[in-house]
């Protein structure tokens, strides 16, 4: 069976604070760096997958996440699939 790479990002909704983005934004303008506007901090995670196809590798990710992943009411998640 194939195995595919699911690659899922899972970030705070945009319309909610942030505080590990605030506080890592704050080390930065301690650091000097001051170009940096905003930054939001999420998850990168990586899920090996063996499935049929590219769409049932995908489902297996979009229902990982749905069921495990991301917390729906603080965030949101993309997820992009890629043979290994």
């Amino acid at each position: 069976m194939p195995q595919y790479i699911a690659e899922i990002d899972v970030m705070p909704h945009k319309a909610l604070l942030d505080p590990q983005g605030k506080a890592v934004l704050m080390g930065l303008k301690n650091l000097s760096i001051q170009s940096v506007e905003d930054i939001r901090v999420g998850k990168h995670i990586q899920l090996i997958i063996h499935a049929q196809n590219e769409e049932a590798a995908f489902s297996i990710a979009e229902t990982a996440c749905k069921n495990l992943l991301h917390n729906p009411v603080m965030e949101t998640y993309q997820i992009k699939i890629h043979h290994k």
